[in-house]
């Protein structure tokens, strides 16, 4: 059984309390041991990191993944794209995601029916390097909805399988299981981006919803939605959704109805595509009517989510990466979203990135955070992510990546050259 030990690293825990110095024994997957005071814990046949002070914090999780999402302009870029070159696609983008520190992805929903769950399966075969993935099938929509890219003269394929009524839903729910989905995704509502700028509708009816939830549930699978209309989010709370997406438009009510199954459901804003069609496009490369309807549910989301945390709702991050304006590799900039946008201090904002993420996998109790016993998902950071969470931006702030007690990176040169510094 491997054993590293960190000595003299500032460890923030994860739990939300201060940073403090320590000591940390890893043996096989597992933290073998937290010792306060440093030079405690004892090296024999362990490797040695000296880590002088940086951070070591747990693995980042991504909550709303879009792992085979191809920096596309256009939804139906992703029907356009044959499934052989999608999955070899889909295998980098994971790959990608472990190199910027996520040790765990949990997905929102996969462009084509196979390709997660073929990924998750190699990555857990020890085949391609990537995070702990949790696969879903593609998105569960109605004529109409949220992905539903066909014409009366023209067949187009984008991101979602059309379904309407209880029975269809149902019959694609079930072959999502079939291939061996961890969940199903269900748009319920539809999206900001129209050209009028209205806030978004209620699409899916509650019978089609309670299709879907019952197929899943039935074989213990989870169920994820998109629900932008406050009314959305009403019914999956109604119908037992697990994962609701986005939500900003929640109202009141919809407030009420997520509080009070806090314990069981998880929410994401997703607002990195939000933001960064409001403050990052071209002039005029958005048509008004849909630069309207994103900024309005920006600042919806900026309403909403100070309200979620203060009920103690549990928020993950992840902001829809995979599109030409959010493109892959990007994805911890959600954390300095959750702090710019949302509310959240960085300390909490962390906390949504790494300890709820790791529930929101499943993961089991002893996950997310930096103590006894549990995984050895870990990060060691040059530099205070509490002080300046866009560090976690950077690729060469992240000196060690851990994912179940192995190092994916290890950068001994930079470990090396500033202990030499330190010696000085």
């Amino acid at each position: 059984m491997s054993r590293i030990l960190f000595r003299n690293a500032r460890v923030w825990d994860g739990s939300g309390a201060a940073a403090y110095p320590a000591d940390i024994l890893i043996e096989g997957e597992r933290i073998r041991a937290v010792a306060t005071q440093v030079g405690q814990l004892e090296a024999a046949g362990a490797e040695v990191i000296e880590a002088n002070g940086r951070t070591l914090m747990p693995g980042l999780v991504e909550g709303h993944a879009h792992i085979t999402f191809i920096n596309g302009a256009r939804p139906t870029d992703l029907g356009d794209t044959p499934p052989e070159e999608h999955t070899l696609i889909a295998a980098r983008n994971a790959r990608l995601l472990l190199d910027h520190g996520f040790t765990g992805a949990y997905s929102a929903a996969s462009a084509k029916l196979r390709i997660d769950v073929v990924i998750r399966n190699a990555i857990n075969a020890g085949e391609l390097p990537g995070p702990r993935l949790r696969a879903c099938g593609p998105e569960i929509t109605v004529t109409g909805g949220l992905g539903d890219e066909r014409r009366a003269h023209q067949f187009r394929d984008s991101f979602a399988m059309v379904a309407d009524g209880p029975t269809e839903v149902m019959k694609l729910a079930r072959l999502c299981v079939r291939e061996n989905v961890d969940s199903i995704k269900l748009n319920i509502s539809g999206d900001d981006h129209t050209r009028t700028g209205v806030l978004p509708r209620t699409v899916m009816t509650e019978e089609e919803i309670r299709a879907g939830v019952t197929a899943a549930h039935d074989y213990d699978r989870l169920v994820n939605a998109h629900c932008r209309a406050s009314e959305s989010v009403k019914r999956a709370v109604r119908c037992g959704v697990d994962v609701i997406y986005h939500c900003e438009h929640a109202d009141e009510e919809a407030l009420d109805m997520l509080e009070s199954v806090k314990d069981r459901v998880f929410v994401g804003p997703a607002i990195g595509l939000l933001h960064a069609a409001v403050h990052e496009a071209p002039e005029g490369t958005i048509h008004k009517g849909v630069q309207k309807g994103i900024a309005l549910g920006l600042e919806a989301a900026s309403r909403a989510y100070p309200e979620m945390k203060k009920r103690g709702i549990r928020v993950v991050i992840g902001g829809d990466y995979g599109f030409a304006r959010t493109p892959q590799g990007e994805n911890a900039r959600d954390i300095e979203h959750f702090v710019n946008h949302l509310g959240y201090s960085p300390n909490e904002a962390l906390v949504c990135a790494t300890r709820y993420g790791a529930e929101l996998m499943g993961m089991g109790e002893k996950a997310g955070q930096v103590r006894e016993g549990f995984l050895a998902d870990l990060l060691l950071v040059d530099g205070d992510p509490v002080a300046d969470v866009r560090l976690l931006q950077q690729t060469d702030r992240l000196l060690a990546i851990l994912k179940g007690g192995e190092f994916h990176k290890l950068d001994r040169a930079t470990l090396e050259r500033q202990r030499i510094r330190a010696a000085e």
